[in-house]
């Protein structure tokens, strides 16, 4: 498998993504008990540290923010991952409870103010992974679309999206994830990517991650990072 960000390089040269394989034997439908006091210690963590904060003054929100703009996103509409994850805890709503891996990466994004994504390697073409900007045939269905909008909604020019070939995995960066590869208890083989523009390390989330999914879920992962100095890796 070959992860690409040389496209979007040229316009965000801070881009750094934690490209992480991991292998187990499926998936939890429900968070571990280390899981769950993980997801409580991030949640409380959260609240310290930023309650009575401004969104825009966190530098992990403030990052993707700016690199939103970069490509042409200015409506509030379109916030990244992490900042939604953010303002729900901060709101003092929980993080939503999905199966135990994405409880666990979820947990992991809200702690280091980074985003996160993961896909099922058996739901994808086999082909290479990029991080680009949109092309004429790609193609996303959308997990859960906005309301009244079909859940079938082909990126825009110019946007940047993470994609396998024309399968659009994420769209806008990190804003919405494609209904087709979710993770699911049946899950045997996962990538994920944990992806900065600036502000905060994919090495020491990628660490705590396959620590915490290597005891709780006995899962095994390997590790590479691809940024300006490394924009195509194979693993």
């Amino acid at each position: 498998m070959q992860l690409d960000i040389g496209d979007v390089l040229a316009r965000f040269p801070d881009f750094r993504v934690a490209l992480v394989l991991l292998e187990g034997s499926g998936v939890p439908a429900v968070r571990t008990p280390g899981i769950a006091t993980c997801v409580a210690q991030a949640e409380t963590a959260c609240r310290s540290r930023w309650s009575g904060m401004e969104l825009s003054a966190i530098p992990g929100i403030a990052a993707w923010r700016r690199a939103y703009k970069g490509f042409g996103i200015k409506s509030t509409s379109y916030r990244s991952s992490v900042e939604r994850l953010v303002k729900r805890v901060l709101a003092g709503d929980a993080l939503p409870q999905v199966n135990a891996f994405v409880d666990l990466y979820n947990a992991i994004s809200l702690s280091h103010v980074l985003c996160l994504g993961a896909d099922d390697v058996a739901k994808l073409g086999g082909e290479d992974l990029a991080f680009r900007f949109a092309q004429t045939g790609d193609h996303f269905i959308d997990m859960a679309p906005l309301e009244g909008l079909p859940a079938d909604q082909p990126p825009k020019d110019g946007e940047v999206v993470f994609a396998c070939g024309s399968h659009v995995l994420c769209r806008r960066w990190n804003w919405r994830q494609d209904a087709r590869t979710t993770i699911e208890p049946a899950t045997t083989r996962i990538v994920l990517t944990i992806q900065s523009n600036g502000e905060g390390s994919v090495e020491a989330a990628a660490q705590e991650l396959t620590e915490l999914a290597g005891r709780e879920l006995g899962m095994k992962a390997q590790v590479i990072v691809a940024d300006a100095s490394r924009p195509r890796i194979d693993a």
